[in-house]
């Protein structure tokens, strides 16, 4: 097996950003950071882009604005020029370095696909949804796949991510904890998600899968409704009952919060068959075994929030 001995993480600064490099750094990998004031490398600074790539053997690009906003023009334009921007660059320093890594790795969504309860979306079989989070995923991936980079790529179509202290859990949790964690709009919507710490192994993974290229789905083999997600998150919380709330509500809602009501309502049903195929095993395969982890390392009270 080859040795991974360093890698490059943009967007290290992020939740899923530190829980890949704490892994990484955990398994004796040595880790440089592309992004603000302290990282090895600056966005802005083409030259240090360079530097920090030549000889590493793995790239991992996280960086993007939060997607949990109202997707205004302004908005729009942030989270669209924040992925497609830092993937050029980097597309660019990968052609011009002298030793690249052998792997370079960018975040996607499992959002890409449609809106889908009748079966699940693989990577050889998804199809394709429509609207702006879709135009953005498909720009975000096209980038990559154009960038003429001499190296093996993967567009990494993460599911919800769900973790302890931050993710995408702690809005689920405070509905929970403040009794109005019943489902949200219809309930029937598949809830597709992952734990953070499969993610950090999955990188891994898929960089001793020399054979591995093109989207991978990084998603528990698992999938739940909304309706039965948040009576886990519930049950994990020692809470026994929660109050619906109907999609009208979560539309109102999403206004006043400046988020979107998509973000709940829209049915992901994401099957990860290249890791399956692969023999990937996940740390955390049932939605209740990974609240019952996340809630044991959960501090009381309501939790932090970031609201666009």
């Amino acid at each position: 097996m080859k040795r991974l001995e360093t890698a490059v993480i943009a967007g290290a600064s992020g939740y899923i950003g530190q829980a890949v490099s704490r892994h990484l750094t955990d398994q004796g990998v040595i880790v440089r950071t592309i992004g603000r004031a302290g990282s090895d490398a600056s966005w802005s600074d083409a030259s240090s882009l360079r530097d920090v790539l030549e000889g590493s053997d793995l790239v991992v690009n996280l960086a993007g604005r939060s997607v949990s906003c109202r997707y205004g023009k302004k908005n729009a334009d942030a989270i669209l020029t924040s992925r497609i921007g830092t993937t050029a660059a980097l597309g660019r320093a990968l052609s011009e370095v002298r030793i690249p890594p052998s792997l370079w790795i960018n975040a996607s969504t499992g959002t890409i696909y449609r809106d889908s309860r009748d079966r699940a979306m693989d990577e050889h079989r998804g199809e394709i949804g429509s609207g702006f989070s879709v135009e953005v995923a498909r720009a975000w991936e096209h980038e990559m796949e154009t960038s003429g980079a001499p190296v093996r790529t993967i567009a990494l179509r993460m599911a919800i991510v769900l973790g302890a202290g931050g993710g995408a859990l702690n809005p689920f949790i405070n509905l929970a904890r403040l009794g109005l964690g019943g489902r949200m709009g219809p309930g029937d919507q598949v809830f597709s998600w992952v734990h953070v710490d499969d993610v950090a192994r999955a990188v891994i993974h898929l960089y001793h899968h020399d054979e591995i290229s093109g989207p991978v789905n990084v998603a528990a083999p698992e999938h739940v409704s909304n309706d039965a997600m948040m009576a886990s998150v519930r049950r994990s919380m020692g809470r026994r009952r929660g109050l619906p709330t109907p999609s009208w509500l979560l539309e109102a809602g999403s206004r006043i919060i400046r988020t979107e009501a998509e973000l709940v309502l829209k049915s992901r049903w994401v099957q990860p068959q290249v890791l399956l195929d692969s023999t990937f095993e996940f740390a955390h395969p049932t939605l209740d075994g990974a609240l019952v982890q996340i809630a044991q390392h959960t501090r009381r009270g309501l939790l932090p929030v970031a609201l666009g």
